[in-house]
């Protein structure tokens, strides 16, 4: 996979530039969804996805989306990118939303009350919940992407192994 990847992201991104036109690579994802069972293949235009079969799929599973675009010389650009279910994503990222608003929620409250001059200790231990909850997030994600670098490292080789054919 590629070096340069931030420990940061947890949707980790790669990019080729593919010594074919992106016609044949997409039509050679296309024959690989019927000639094995270890994947599931989908295309949707110049879109690729890469998953497990359900059977072998867990909570953060990871698929492999691809997009390959024609560039000039009869040669194309691959971009990968690593990521759990769609679904899973966006739960993922409507809670870290949810605790960011909360902690806005908290610290507008906390003013008001400081303005107030009564007990703002309450909203303030809220603010300090609301931190605990995105660090929480943020390794639960961490963690998820380490775990399944084995399942990631499938993905890559299926896509390497079909490029390379």
């Amino acid at each position: 996979m590629n070096e340069n990847l931030n420990e940061v992201i947890l949707r980790p991104r790669f990019k080729i530039e593919l010594n074919k036109d992106n016609i044949s690579v997409l039509n050679a994802f296309e024959a690989k969804k019927t000639s094995q069972k270890e994947f599931v293949v989908s295309r949707v235009d110049d879109h690729v996805f890469i998953k497990f079969p359900k059977a072998k799929q867990r909570f953060w599973t990871p698929q492999l989306h691809l997009e390959i675009n024609e560039t000039n010389d009869h040669k194309s650009l691959l971009y990968g990118l690593f990521g759990p279910n769609p679904t899973v994503w966006t739960m993922f990222m409507f809670f870290h939303f949810a605790v960011a608003g909360f902690f806005i929620a908290f610290a507008i409250w906390a003013y008001s009350n400081y303005a107030l001059k009564t007990d703002y200790y309450l909203q303030i231990w809220g603010m300090i919940l609301m931190i605990i909850l995105w660090f929480v997030l943020y390794f639960a994600g961490s963690f998820s992407k380490n775990a399944n670098q084995d399942e990631m490292t499938q993905l890559y080789t299926f896509m390497s192994d079909v490029l390379d054919e």
